[in-house]
C-alpha cells in the first residue's frame, strides 16, 4: 500500500480501510496520514489472520504489485482468503503484449519478477478460485492493463466483451506460444547488436557520444 497515498482518499471519505505494507518506514509515513497500515508481506497467512478476525474485503486494490511478489501463488492466495463473496479484486500490471509490441525491454526491471498477459492472470485466478470479469487498458509503463477480480463463484459481477476481446487478442498476437517470446528474444538482440553497430562506427569516426539518463 506504499506511503497510503491512495487510501488516504478512503480515510478522508470516512471509508474503512486498510494498508499492507512491507517497508517499515513507508507504513509509518502511511499512519502518519492516518492510514491503518499493517507491516507485513501479503499472503496467505495474512489473510487468514485478517479473515479470523472479521476483517473481509469489499474491495482489494493492487496497483503495480503483483509484479513484485516472488511468491504469486502465496499472494492470490491470500486475496481468496479474506475477499468477500461478492467482492472486487483490481490489479494493474504492464501488458506483456504492448511491451513486445513496441519492444520495450528497457521497462524489464530487476524488481519484477514477473511480466503479465490477460491469460496468465485468467490462469493464476482460476487456480484460487477466482475470475476475472473485467479489463481496461491504460496508457501507463507504455501500456498497462486492470483487470477487475471476483470470486467465481459470484453471481453480482457479469463478464464484459473487453474480457474475451483481449484473450481473442493475445492468442492471435501468439502469447500462448513459446514461439512469439523466441522472437521477441530475436528482435531485441538485434536491437543490441544495432545500437554496438553505431556506437563503434560513431567512435571509430572520432565523433563523441554523450550519455544522459535519470
Amino acid at each position: 500500500s506504499n506511503d497510503g497515498y491512495l487510501l488516504r482518499n478512503f480515510v478522508e471519505r470516512g471509508i474503512p480501510c486498510l494498508g499492507v505494507e512491507p517497508a517499515l518506514n513507508v507504513a509509518e509515513a502511511a499512519r502518519k496520514i492516518g492510514v491503518p497500515t499493517l507491516t507485513e508481506f501479503f499472503g496467505v497467512e495474512v489473510g487468514r489472520k485478517l479473515a479470523a478476525d472479521g476483517a473481509y474485503a469489499d474491495l482489494m486494490i493492487g496497483n503495480n504489485v503483483l509484479a513484485q511478489c516472488p511468491d504469486l501463488e502465496d499472494f492470490i492466495g491470500g486475496v481468496a482468503e479474506v475477499l468477500k463473496p461478492d467482492g472486487v479484486l483490481t490489479l494493474e500490471f504492464p501488458h506483456l503484449i504492448r511491451l513486445i509490441e513496441g519492444r520495450q525491454f528497457d521497462t524489464i526491471y530487476h524488481e519484477h519478477f514477473y511480466y503479465f498477459s490477460l491469460l496468465t492472470v485468467q490462469a493464476l485466478f482460476e487456480r484460487h478460485g477466482l475470475r476475472v470479469f473485467d479489463v481496461e487498458e491504460l496508457p501507463t509503463h507504455g501500456g498497462s492493463i486492470r483487470v477487475y477480480g471476483c470470486r467465481d463463484t459470484s453471481t453480482a459481477h457479469e463478464a464484459t466483451s473487453r474480457v474475451t476481446a483481449m484473450q481473442a487478442e493475445e492468442h492471435a498476437y501468439g502469447l500462448d506460444s513459446i514461439e512469439r517470446y523466441q522472437d521477441f528474444q530475436e528482435e531485441v538482440l538485434q536491437a543490441k547488436r544495432s545500437i554496438l553497430r553505431f556506437l563503434i562506427d560513431a567512435k571509430e569516426s572520432g565523433k563523441r557520444v554523450v550519455g544522459y539518463g535519470a
